[in-house]
């Protein structure tokens, strides 16, 4: 690609952010049962395939709540549920106001430097533009259309995301929306994720009705949030040496921020990250001093997995000490031959929980309000934060049945 590294927004003259009235409210969103603007949206692209095909698209996109629906057959809009936005694809700024009507977005194409690049579209349907960005100018003008239209639709024809993020820092306070064109359902994964927010929307021209299914589960927001409990020290015991791990994670981590691991599968504890000052050494605030090498940890998708069977590249949950929950990536697991202590408590409801860490003074857990405490300072009735689930586990797996930890 020719972008050169003068192409920066700031070197853009900013452009008048798009009015209220233009942009239909979050509120209006969230009644409508679309996203708000803290999640991604998925629109499928319908042109092009047969009526058998488009009439599978279609019921799919509708049981899994897809955002929108984008074709240029506004007859094939028309039958559409008011949970779907309604998308009609125009070559030209210019479009029939009475068709107009019956859309929710009218999608212009851009092309060249045209400087009417907003279609009419009536005083009760939103404008949108589709721009291909190929080379330094069409991504300048990308940045400059962002600014004023209330959609945008971006194609990339080279496979750097590095455009892309030129455009989001471009839309950024702007008012509109940004929906990036992806290939593929890999590609729609890492265009989500483009400077943390990604792009608002993605727009998948699916081959099949699994892929509408499967868009649908790429840009579903996960669990934000994780239900801690106050568990109660019970007992404190130097227990000889053992196996520990230490995860190093790609993302730095914040003060009350930590990993669930514990000896049970019904209880584990907080464990703080070393974001901390430490005596004789820097801190590290990718890392978890975690736990002894038989311990569950709790990964995505409400699984545990044993500290001992953890690899570099797997996800793995970072919950904070309000239960704020957010997923990371492994960087390294290492695992060493410490003295351990053992850890044990119990949650409101009295089940007995353990946790086996590090016998260390700089090894730490959470408690209430974030705070931070050493392992080898806990005694009993000392307060610690953790999760109590009430179901036992099988191979990671949730499952009610009869289980007895000890």
């Amino acid at each position: 690609m020719s972008t050169s590294t003068d192409i920066v927004t700031d070197d853009i003259t900013p452009l008048s952010a798009v009015t209220s009235d233009t942009v239909t409210s979050d509120t209006a969103y969230a009644a409508t049962g679309t996203p708000s603007r803290r999640e991604h949206l998925a629109w499928i692209d319908i042109r092009g395939v047969s009526d058998h095909l488009r009439d599978a698209l279609v019921q799919a996109a509708i049981h899994h709540r897809i955002s929108g629906i984008v074709s240029d057959d506004p007859e094939v809009l028309a039958d559409l549920p008011p949970t779907v936005r309604r998308v009609l694809a125009v070559p030209a700024p210019a479009v029939d106001t009475d068709v107009a009507a019956t859309v929710d977005v009218v999608l212009g194409v851009h092309s060249g430097d045209d400087e009417n690049v907003l279609v009419d579209a009536g005083p009760s349907t939103e404008a949108g533009v589709h721009v291909v960005v190929s080379d330094a100018d069409t991504l300048r003008h990308a940045c400059e259309i962002v600014r004023r239209a209330p959609w945008t639709v971006l194609t990339f024809t080279d496979p750097t995301k590095i455009p892309l993020e030129i455009v989001i820092a471009a839309a950024e306070n702007s008012g509109g929306r940004t929906v990036t064109v992806v290939n593929d359902i890999e590609d729609a994964e890492i265009v989500k994720l483009v400077l943390e927010h990604g792009s608002d929307g993605l727009l998948l021209s699916p081959r099949s009705a699994d892929d509408v299914a499967t868009l649908a589960e790429v840009i579903r927001p996960t669990a934000d949030r994780i239900e801690l409990a106050e568990l109660t020290v019970t007992k404190v015991e130097h227990i000889g040496m053992g196996e520990r791990a230490c995860i190093d994670t790609c993302s730095l981590l914040e003060k009350d921020e930590g990993c669930l691991i514990g000896s049970f599968s019904t209880g584990m504890f907080l464990s703080c990250s070393e974001t901390h000052p430490l005596p004789y050494m820097p801190t590290r605030p990718f890392r978890w001093n975690a736990g002894a090498v038989h311990s569950y940890v709790l990964v995505p998708d409400n699984r545990t997995r044993y500290v001992s069977e953890l690899q570099a590249g797997q996800p793995i949950l970072a919950i904070r000490s309000t239960g704020e929950v957010r997923e990371v990536r492994i960087g390294r697991v290492k695992i060493e031959r410490r003295p351990l202590i053992s850890v044990s408590a119990t949650a409101p409801d009295g089940r007995k929980v353990n946790v086996i860490a590090q016998d260390d003074w700089h090894v730490r857990l959470l408690g209430p309000g974030g705070s931070v405490n050493n392992v080898t300072d806990l005694k009993p009735g000392d307060k610690l934060l953790g999760y109590a689930p009430a179901e036992s586990r099988h191979v990671g797996l949730p499952i009610t049945e009869f289980c007895d930890e000890r």
